[in-house]
């Protein structure tokens, strides 16, 4: 198991914020799956993201790779919060209490806009607390946990998708005033576990100017910290009392890479179309038309996008390894404290182990998930 501030996540696998997560039907299906040990929504605005017919996604014919031009998800916060509240308080197949933590990803252009989600967020928190504290309720929740720190919030921050809206946190300083408003929220509840997810970074200097913009929000706490209604001592993994507090759980890392495209010779949309090609024999050989006029210049089958899956696996693999280094060599032990999500071409249980191996405490995937459904975390795990 896995522990990030208050999430328990086992087995430490997730699926990453996407297309694949949007609805009530693909939220509970993830939340079923004994391969996943935590569940992160579509990422939510206040109102809803506004899709269209261009809104899609190609997968590569040759990897398991995607690239998509979706944005946010159709969904307003309020209907997650819904969704999060049933998922939550309904006993799970075989009768028992929920207890696999849902993370709420979000993003906002604005600080006043973020801080009503969160506040949103935070009352959802508070009616499953309350809920679970009233004798009359007649929902069924885990002894000795605090339904309220099964919820966590994720800060996306990094989506290529968005016209004329490039990902503030290719340039940090932008994100501090949303930053802000997170902190203040957590220092106000330290049960809250936030999460933010980054975009794939390619120059040493963006992860320094990341980890030193997140370490300036660590702040020095008294013996005890108020929590849950209670007097809280929060202790270090070794029982030690904790003297600094981050707000910051953990860096999501990485988003899709964006701007890339797809060719229709080297895609398909559908994953239940997927076959070999049009130019392929009945024995799955190319034919030699094929080499002859060269690939067919057939229009993009994608709109440019977000680009997941293999072809970015050596890119997550180095943002990974950087960061989960970085965190770890850090002088400020809350900082040291902050774990890192693995994402990006976790398409096997070979990719899974090199995440780990690279410092990733819970790896997620999204692209497996678009072209094999929740049975790609069997495959992750490697019993498919």
């Amino acid at each position: 198991m896995v522990k990030i501030h208050t999430l328990n996540i086992e087995p430490p696998v997730v699926n990453a914020s996407c297309a694949w997560a949007s609805d009530y039907e693909q939220l509970l299906e993830l939340y079923d799956s004994p391969y996943t040990g935590a569940v992160i929504t579509r990422t939510a605005t206040f109102n809803g993201f506004s899709e269209d017919a261009s809104n899609t996604v190609a997968f590569a014919k040759e990897t398991v790779t995607s690239v998509n031009s979706y944005g946010y998800s159709p969904h307003p916060l309020s209907t997650y919060l819904d969704w999060v509240y049933t998922l939550l308080t309904t006993p799970c197949l075989d009768g028992s209490p929920p207890t696999k933590p849902v993370i709420i990803s979000i993003t906002a252009s604005t600080p006043t806009v973020l801080t009503e989600m969160v506040e949103n967020i935070q009352t959802l928190r508070k009616k499953l607390r309350a809920a679970a504290s009233t004798s009359t309720s007649n929902i069924l929740f885990a002894p000795n946990i605090d339904p309220a720190t099964l919820v966590g919030i994720e800060l996306n921050t990094s989506c290529p998708n968005i016209k004329d809206a490039p990902p503030p946190s290719y340039t940090f300083p932008l994100l501090l005033p949303l930053l802000d408003v997170l902190s203040s929220a957590f220092y106000a509840d330290p049960s809250l576990t936030i999460g933010l997810k980054l975009p794939p970074y390619l120059y040493a200097t963006r992860f320094a100017e990341a980890v030193r913009f997140i370490h300036t929000y660590t702040r020095e706490i008294r013996p005890a910290v108020f929590m849950n209604g209670n007097s809280h001592q929060l202790t270090e993994a070794d029982g030690n009392p904790m003297r600094s507090l981050n707000p910051f759980a953990y860096l999501a890392s990485t988003n899709t890479l964006g701007n890339c495209l797809l060719f229709s010779e080297q895609a398909f949309r559908d994953p239940a179309d997927f076959n070999q090609g049009p130019e392929a024999s009945a024995d799955g050989m190319l034919t030699d038309d094929f080499y002859a006029r060269g690939p067919s210049p057939s229009p993009p089958l994608s709109s440019p996008g977000g680009m997941g899956g293999e072809a970015i696996h050596p890119i997550s693999l180095g943002n990974v390894y950087t960061f989960a280094r970085m965190l770890a060599a850090h002088p400020d032990p809350a900082v040291r404290r902050i774990r890192v999500i693995g994402i990006g071409g976790v398409t096997s249980s070979a990719a899974a182990a090199r995440m780990r191996a690279a410092g990733a405490s819970v790896v997620g995937c999204a692209t497996l998930l678009g072209r094999e459904g929740v049975r790609a975390f069997e495959i992750i795990a490697g019993h498919s």
